[in-house]
């Protein structure tokens, strides 16, 4: 039984966590920018991002506090 479980969860770790990551489509990063003064300028930031993190550079994620 241990020994089951075990392999299970080896099986899972495997092959349920992938190195892929998805980045924003062109339709997602018009409709996210759409609400923005300056769309163009928001465009291009959008799209240098997911070309940084589609060659596996690091980018940077803005973190928003909560405020209560």
């Amino acid at each position: 039984m241990k020994l089951g479980l075990n392999l299970s969860l080896l099986f899972f770790s495997l092959f349920g966590f992938s190195d892929k990551s998805f980045s924003l489509t062109n339709y997602e990063i018009k409709k996210i920018c759409k609400k923005e003064k300056r769309v163009s300028a928001c465009i291009n930031n959008l799209k240098e991002k997911r070309f940084n993190l589609e060659n596996g550079n690091i980018i940077e994620i803005p973190v928003i506090p909560y405020k209560k």
